[in-house]
């Protein structure tokens, strides 16, 4: 499929448009949506995100239930303002590839290991993972050595993520997924509980930057209106592995 066309700012805020397009194919590939959006609709999305993250940041790489890691480097990495530079450093976040799209399954997994998710926010990344194949596995190996301790970067990572229990959390996560269970709890207000509502709102917007004009004029962008909630798709079974269809009864047996 030929990628849709961007424009130049797009192009820019999306940084791997060619990424962007890989990754939206593996997700219709793996027919877990209904709609797949375009790069400009998650362009659109990225600017929801940025919408958030100014006027909504409040729970953003913070944690409600947990305390953070005793000694000093986690307590004065709890400060959002001073975790920053060090997590730019890590490769943990990208500044602009909010949606994930524009990364790499290596750059994901940095992300997850060493970027606090709370609760059941580590499947919007998970989900998109597990469209490369062998990758949720790979991001396990690495979850369990932090957390029995045989990572050779395990205690920076655990400090890097500030709260206590944050890799036993995740590695429950990835269990949940290679497993298949993909439900979430719904998240909190403004943001996206899975890959899929993040999907869903970017279907439901504007396909050129004409109508997202129009849209934005009349006030109907809906930056701040919450996604629909999708049903999580069962796994795809295997043809080899569908289960036989009944026999035709025999004629002349008893009812």
């Amino acid at each position: 499929m030929t990628p849709d066309p961007l424009p130049w700012y797009a192009r820019l805020v999306l940084l791997r448009p060619a990424q962007v397009a890989r990754n939206l194919a593996r997700v219709r590939d793996a027919g877990i949506v209904p709609r797949v959006p375009t790069r400009w609709q998650v362009f659109l999305g990225v600017l929801r995100m940025l919408h958030r993250i100014v006027f909504h940041p409040g729970p953003i790489g913070t944690s409600r239930t947990q305390p953070p890691r005793p000694g000093w480097r986690a307590r004065l990495l709890r400060l959002r303002a001073l975790r920053l530079p060090f997590l730019l450093r890590e490769g943990s976040v990208v500044p602009l590839d909010l949606s994930g799209f524009g990364s790499s399954p290596a750059r994901l997994r940095r992300h997850l290991l060493g970027t606090h998710h709370e609760g059941d926010a580590p499947f919007y990344d998970l989900r998109l993972l597990a469209c490369h194949p062998g990758e949720l596995e790979a991001l396990r190996d690495e979850v369990a050595q932090v957390v029995a301790g045989s990572h050779p970067r395990g205690r920076w990572l655990r400090d890097l993520c500030v709260y206590e229990g944050y890799h036993e959390e995740l590695l429950a996560c990835v269990d949940r997924a290679l497993a298949g269970d993909w439900h979430v709890a719904e998240g909190p207000p403004h943001t996206d509980a899975s890959l899929e509502e993040y999907l869903a709102w970017c279907a439901t917007r504007p396909t050129t930057p004409a109508a997202t004009w129009a849209a934005w004029r009349a006030g109907e962008l809906g930056l701040d209106a919450p996604a629909p909630r999708e049903v999580v798709p069962p796994p795809r079974t295997p043809a080899s592995a569908a289960a036989p269809a009944p026999a035709p009864a025999l004629a002349g047996a008893a009812s």
